[in-house]
């Protein structure tokens, strides 16, 4: 995982996983709307596990 994509993954987490398909997508924009660390360990996760 690039530093480029970690920052991302900080500053606004669905568009780090938009790649990834729609449902991370959209777990990801769910998390970030309850609180933004939630949102930040789900973008992180899923740009890990690929």
């Amino acid at each position: 995982m690039s530093i480029w994509r970690v920052l991302l993954c900080i500053i606004f987490p669905p568009l780090a996983v938009y790649d990834k398909g729609c449902g991370p997508i959209l777990l990801t924009l769910i998390l970030t709307c309850i609180g933004w660390v939630p949102g930040v360990i789900a973008a992180i996760i899923f740009n890990v596990a690929n």
